[in-house]
């Protein structure tokens, strides 16, 4: 499994994911798509990985990348690669297919549960994962999502919280991958972001959670394996 993963500014990186494949064995490569690197070719890999950002979808004027990008991203899709994306890469996914991507009515940062719809729970690729279980989030924006997108996680703070396209392609909003170091980078690079809010979370409270960054940990190494399980089956 060769696994290439796109970067949007240089303090979200791709933590456990990257201990997940390194338990395997597996190549990494990435693109720094903040320093405008060019994109490999689709030959190069088999599964991509789209990180977080605070950027929003439309910024493309802002950030001219993200055409290059979304195209990328679309391409990847069409050759059944497996797609992977994680809060903004999940919003990137939703608008390629041909969802929308808004504003979300709360902010959600710090450690939040969701829960699994009915379709996951007979998902192949979220099966295995609890009902209910405790993420880290850090988002105001949210998406709807297509008809040929299947919901499979929602909470109190936000309607969407993961789907499935076409049994190759997942969308988390929330960020499974995450590390101490991480929401550290996180609360210092994104600092203008907390104001108090029903689902927004102090410093001191998102980073005391070692327990929480255990369970998460193991939820993604739990989806990973059946995500690229499920694409050796089919």
């Amino acid at each position: 499994m060769r696994i290439h993963y796109l970067q949007h500014v240089p303090f979200e990186s791709i933590e456990n994911i990257g201990v997940w494949a390194g338990e395997r064995e597996y190549g990494i490569t990435g693109t720094l798509v903040y320093e405008n690197a060019d994109f490999p070719s689709l030959l190069e890999f088999d599964m991509l990985v789209i990180l977080g950002g605070p950027m929003s979808v439309h910024d493309e004027a802002s950030y001219p990348w993200l055409v290059q990008e979304k195209q990328f991203i679309k391409e990847a899709i069409q050759q059944q690669k497996l797609v992977l994306g994680i809060c903004l890469g999940a919003q990137l996914i939703a608008e390629v297919i041909g969802g929308k991507v808004y504003k979300n009515e709360n902010k959600e940062i710090g450690w939040f549960p969701v829960k699994l719809t009915e379709d996951a729970k007979h998902s192949p690729l979220f099966k295995y994962i609890p009902d209910e279980f405790i993420p880290f989030h850090w988002h105001g924006e949210t998406f709807e999502l297509p008809e040929e997108a299947k919901k499979m996680a929602f909470s109190k703070g936000c309607v969407n919280q993961a789907f499935v396209y076409d049994d190759h392609v997942i969308g988390l909003q929330f960020h499974l991958e995450s590390s101490d170091v991480s929401i550290t980078k996180l609360i210092e690079n994104c600092a203008d972001e907390l104001e108090e809010g029903t689902y927004v979370q102090a410093p001191h409270e998102m980073l005391a959670q070692p327990r929480l960054l255990i369970l998460s940990n193991a939820v993604l190494f739990t989806l990973l394996d059946a995500f690229e399980s499920n694409k050796r089956h089919t």
